[in-house]
């Protein structure tokens, strides 16, 4: 198990998996560790990693208010985890591009439209 106060471990530690076995990554309950990050992450991720239908539970808590950190559960009907984070962090980063490129178009075609009047 990771020290989930030992800052010097990443950004990233797995706290607690439902089987006794070191391999997380293959365990379908895992609570994952996140440091520095808070709800704007959590709620976000939680949802894209929802949307799986291999997924039975999803949470996150921040432990304490002065504690910059969020544990972040996921339980699985069999599937890895550790996969479905994976997924979910991927899915929530294409939707980030996308809004990221649609206000890019938008400003440039507002920019566009002020050149013509």
């Amino acid at each position: 198990m990771t020290d989930p106060d030992n800052k010097s471990s990443g950004r990233l530690g797995v706290v607690q998996t439902a089987q006794t076995t070191d391999n997380w990554d293959k365990s379908d309950c895992v609570t994952f560790v996140m440091h520095n990050e808070d709800h704007t992450l959590g709620n976000a991720l939680r949802y894209m990693v929802m949307k799986d239908p291999d997924v039975e539970f999803c949470g996150y808590s921040v432990p304490h208010p002065t504690e910059n950190r969020i544990n972040f559960r996921i339980q699985t009907k069999g599937a890895p985890a550790g996969d479905v984070f994976g997924k979910g962090l991927a899915n929530l980063s294409e939707v980030c591009d996308h809004i990221q490129q649609t206000f890019k178009d938008t400003i440039q075609k507002f920019k566009e439209g002020m050149d013509t009047q």
